[in-house]
């Protein structure tokens, strides 16, 4: 916290009221499935968006980056700016005015080490690292998963993109060397599992950047419904795609367009893989735990088709380079990162060597890292 609070005193001549910082997230298995009400094998990163704050009088905020200096005025709010990242700030504050909470103007400072536009939910970190400043400095009092649903609420309601929990729940309930197992119908942690020792996700952006609002990813949550109205004529029971199996979709598989079933045959399948997961990192089964990575990925590829050429060729080269157990695209897709399943003593050498294998098939410089398990949200 010691930079972003030198950085305040420095632009606004005194100590910040509070700092905060809310991690990126990695989804480790369970693509596609939040908002299917399904389960989501993710965990916190140590890569963290920061904010210094202090309450000020009137009705404008100052938001300090990089030295340069945005405002916003609370008077001002209701609509979004195309491009704009205050976009975030100003939808969840809209999200509390719909709740009829109170808040007034601050003074602030932003920082941010977690990639943009990449897969590790830039936007969930730069949400949940304001939501925690503001809740301090004006005392607002919401349990954490509300906390997920106002965030959630910037990007369904204010930026019109259709996406579920995920990011902003794994932001706040990271925990540090440990995945979580999180179930979005009852919006709760199940468990905390232990990453293996002797093991790090090595990161490969594709450095294809994607804006999931104007992807096609509201066209694929469109075919989950479809697929789930077409498998209720024959099992009015179920609610969402998390209640269907594999055998039961195969069953129900000439009854719905292609497509729908491809896109459900990808929902379905993640999460069986992340409670097989869940299964063999209980035995310390790491070799079948990185297959299924590799499982995972591939029904990406063809049966949601999220991926992307490039991250096809990246993929493509981890079978191909000693060290690695398995890898994946991680996040909502068509381009972003890929998480590659390391042994720890051969992570660096293996960044670099993927990162030049990569550069000279596609003329494309990666960005690569070591990426550590970190903790959630938090303030000082």
């Amino acid at each position: 916290m010691k930079p972003i609070r030198e950085q305040f005193i420095e632009r606004y001549g005194s100590e910040p009221a509070v700092c905060s910082y809310a991690p990126g997230r990695l989804e480790i298995l369970g693509n596609h499935t939040d908002y299917n009400e399904g389960f989501v094998l993710s965990c916190a990163v140590s890569q963290c968006t920061h904010f210094a704050m202090s309450p000020v009088e009137g009705s404008v905020c100052t938001i300090c980056e990089h030295g340069k200096d945005s405002t916003l005025d609370l008077n001002d709010i209701a609509t979004p700016i195309k491009g704009d990242w205050r976009n975030y700030i100003k939808g969840l504050l809209m999200d509390l005015n719909r709740r009829g909470i109170k808040y007034g103007a601050f003074n602030a400072v932003l920082d941010s080490e977690v990639p943009l536009s990449a897969g590790m939910s830039s936007s969930a970190a730069l949400e949940m690292a304001f939501a925690f400043a503001l809740k301090t400095i004006y005392g607002i009092e919401l349990p954490l998963p509300d906390w997920a649903r106002v965030g959630q609420a910037v990007e369904n309601k204010f930026l019109g993109l259709n996406s579920g929990l995920l990011d902003q729940f794994s932001s706040l309930f990271g925990r540090k060397d440990s995945f979580i197992l999180c179930d979005f119908r009852t919006v709760e942690v199940l468990k905390n599992v232990p990453m293996p020792a002797g093991y790090v996700f090595v990161v490969v952006n594709s450095m294809v950047k994607h804006n999931l609002v104007d992807s096609a990813y509201n066209a694929r949550r469109v075919s989950c419904e479809n697929a789930t109205a077409a498998i209720k004529k024959s099992h009015p029971e179920i609610k969402t795609l998390r209640d269907v199996d594999s055998a039961m979709l195969e069953s129900c598989k000439n009854d719905m367009d292609h497509v729908d079933y491809l896109r459900a045959l990808h929902v379905v399948g993640e999460d069986e893989r992340v409670f097989k997961a869940v299964d063999l990192l209980s035995k310390d089964d790491v070799k079948g735990f990185g297959e299924l990575l590799f499982q995972s990925h591939e029904s990406s590829r063809v049966n949601f088709e999220n991926s992307c050429p490039e991250l096809d060729r990246i993929i493509e080269l981890a079978h191909t380079i000693p060290g690695c157990l398995g890898a994946r695209l991680s996040g909502g897709g068509f381009g972003g990162i890929s998480i590659h399943l390391v042994e720890s003593d051969k992570a660096a050498e293996y960044a670099d060597r993927i990162k030049a294998a990569y550069k000279s098939q596609t003329g494309i410089d990666a960005a690569t890292f070591i990426c550590s398990i970190g903790d959630g949200a938090g303030i000082e």
